[in-house]
């Protein structure tokens, strides 16, 4: 008896440690392709402020090594779906990720770390009110006010900051505007036509169309500059591993919402976010002030609010299914007796 019970709690124990070092893994790549993004595009610091190029090189890396594991090793199975599907649904996804990290890797040359973080904390204010616009929310009074308070947090947040730069701020709340638009159209283009991506086939299939989204503003704004700059030379060693722990935390991303919640995702992003702050302050030096903290303190009570709130509707959803289920199987058993039935009076 003893020996099952110890040989549950190893395997429970295992599970616990695989959680949590999936969990510790993802922190920690996350926190270094942020700090690596920072450090190369920084003028203060590696002095290289080329954001699309940088998203350019990201994205031909991790499509070349997607393709790679697709096509090549076949480790990882391709998604069946038609050339219209391909248009109509991948195409307008690639296009909006594109955006979203243009946007967002520029923010790095005007803002700090520390408040880049604070600033993302409106991602699920706009992905709600997203949602709502294309009806994939129902509007709710409560969770709305709730949004405010995330909202008011965040503006705080912004007063408090020491190195407040307008044009930053516009950068990455656009950043933020795009990729909500992109999470609600992967329900509304992929997720209700039974298509669904893991993190290496949605490389695969969506990192070439950024490419070509990207190539666009490229040739207009960045390949002058560089074409002019005859002193750059490209450092392979840097621009390699900063890649290479991109195509990482993609890994990690499909390892840890594989094997682990969505939940557990977003309290992991949560304690990434408190760390890359204390990060940012300590090791960067970036100035955080106490209305900053206060601010943040506030928009991250709300996030938990909303996460907390999700979760409960998940459970909910789930004990609902597992009622129907238990409903039908039931209903199946009565229906087999009531035949068994009939037919031994009918054998009598």
């Amino acid at each position: 008896m003893s020996s099952g019970g110890s040989s549950l709690s190893d395997g429970v124990i295992k599970k616990i440690v695989l959680s949590y070092t999936y969990v510790a893994i993802w922190i920690f790549l996350s926190f270094t392709v942020i700090v690596y993004n920072k450090y190369i595009l920084d003028r203060k610091m590696y002095n290289w402020p080329f954001p699309i190029s940088l998203t350019m090189i990201h994205m031909t890396f991790c499509s070349s090594l997607a393709f790679v594991l697709v096509k090549i090793l076949k480790l990882v199975e391709p998604v069946s779906m038609s050339k219209e599907v391909y248009l109509s649904s991948v195409v307008p996804i690639g296009a909006l990720y594109a955006f979203s990290l243009w946007l967002s890797n520029s923010a790095y040359i005007y803002l700090s770390v520390s408040f880049i973080q604070m600033l993302k904390a409106l991602m699920p204010v706009a992905v709600y009110s997203i949602g709502v616009m294309f009806k994939k929310e129902n509007f709710k009074g409560e969770t709305m006010a709730n949004m405010m308070s995330i909202s008011v947090g965040v503006a705080i947040a912004a007063y408090g900051e020491a190195k407040f730069d307008a044009w930053g701020v516009t950068l990455q709340l656009g950043a933020v505007a795009f990729e909500a638009t992109r999470l609600v159209m992967i329900q509304i283009l992929l997720t209700s036509k039974g298509i669904s991506f893991n993190p290496i086939t949605s490389l695969y299939y969506v990192a070439p169309c950024c490419l070509v989204f990207l190539s666009v503003p490229w040739i207009l704004v960045e390949y002058p500059v560089l074409r002019d700059s005859s002193s750059f030379h490209l450092d392979w060693f840097i621009f390699g591993t900063n890649s290479l722990c991109a195509f990482a935390l993609n890994l990690a991303v499909f390892l840890l919402v594989g094997k682990t919640s969505a939940l557990t995702m977003n309290v992991a992003g949560v304690v990434k976010d408190w760390l890359l702050i204390a990060f940012s302050w300590s090791v960067i030096k970036d100035t955080v002030t106490p209305i900053n903290l206060f601010g943040y303190g506030l928009a991250f009570l709300g996030v938990a609010y909303y996460n907390h709130c999700k979760l409960q509707a998940l459970k909910a959803k789930d004990a609902q299914k597992k009622t129907a289920q238990a409903d039908d199987e039931q209903g199946r058993l009565l229906e087999e007796r009531d035949g068994d039935g009939r037919r031994n009076d009918n054998q009598s």
